[in-house]
C-alpha cells in the first residue's frame, strides 16, 4: 500500500510538472505571434500595365508578376493538383498533418546524411509566407504550427487555398521578374488562363514549389 501511495504521488507530481512545462512552452512560443486575422485584408502586389491609346499593351512593371484569382474562380482540378503534391490530407487535418510530420521525422532520423525532409502543409506554408520569416529554426517551426492552427480556426479551407495559390513562388522565366501565384505562372509557362489549364499542366505547376 505504501509503495502504491508513493507511486501515485510520483505520478501526480510528474503530471503537474509535465502540464506546467507544456503550458510554459505554449506561452513562450505563443507570446508575440503575428495577428493571423490580417490575412482577411490580403491585397497582394500585382502587375502594373501600360497601354497605348489603341489598347495595345506596351509594357508591364512588377517585381513579383502576379494576377490575383479568387478561390471561386480557380478550377477544382488546379486545387486538387496542388493538394496532391503539397498536402494530401489538407481537407481533413486541422492545420498540422500529424501523420506527415511523424513520417518526416522518422525519415530524417533514419537518413541523417540526406537533405532534411519537410513536413509543412499548405496552411503552415501560408503562415510562413505571410506572417513569418523563412529561417530554419525550431522556434520558427513551432510558431508556424501555432499560427496554422489559428488560421484553420478562422478561415475556410477554400480561403486558405486562395491565399496559398495566389502567393506561392513558381519560378522565374524573365530575369528579375519572379512569378507568384498560379494565374501569372499559367500565362508565362503555357500562355493560358487558369481556367484553360489541362490536368497535366496543372500538375506541372504543382510540382514547381520547393
Amino acid at each position: 500500500m505504501n509503495l502504491f501511495k508513493i507511486g501515485l504521488a510520483f505520478a501526480v507530481a510528474a503530471l503537474i510538472v509535465g502540464t506546467g512545462t507544456v503550458a510554459g512552452l505554449f506561452w513562450h512560443f505563443s507570446h508575440g505571434l503575428p495577428d493571423h486575422k490580417q490575412l482577411a485584408d490580403y491585397q497582394p502586389p500585382i502587375t502594373s500595365r501600360l497601354y497605348a491609346a489603341d489598347g495595345r499593351l506596351l509594357a508591364e512593371y512588377a517585381k513579383e508578376k502576379r494576377v490575383f484569382v479568387p478561390a471561386a474562380a480557380i478550377p477544382r482540378r488546379v486545387k486538387q493538383a496542388f493538394v496532391a503534391a503539397e498536402d494530401q490530407r489538407f481537407f481533413t487535418h486541422p492545420g498540422i498533418d500529424v501523420l506527415g510530420l511523424t513520417r518526416a521525422v522518422l525519415t530524417n532520423i533514419a537518413n541523417p546524411g540526406r537533405r532534411m525532409e519537410g513536413a509543412s502543409g499548405i496552411t503552415q506554408q501560408v503562415a510562413k509566407n505571410f506572417l513569418l520569416s523563412s529561417e530554419q529554426t525550431l522556434d520558427r517551426k513551432v510558431r508556424e504550427a501555432l499560427i496554422a492552427l489559428r488560421i484553420e480556426s478562422t478561415y475556410s479551407k477554400d480561403k486558405i487555398l486562395e491565399l496559398y495559390l495566389n502567393e506561392i513562388f513558381l519560378g522565374t522565366i524573365v530575369p528579375g521578374r519572379n512569378l507568384h501565384g498560379i494565374a501569372a505562372a499559367a500565362l508565362d509557362y503555357f500562355g493560358k488562363s487558369v481556367h484553360e489549364l489541362t490536368i497535366h499542366e496543372a500538375a506541372y505547376l504543382a510540382a514547381l514549389p520547393k
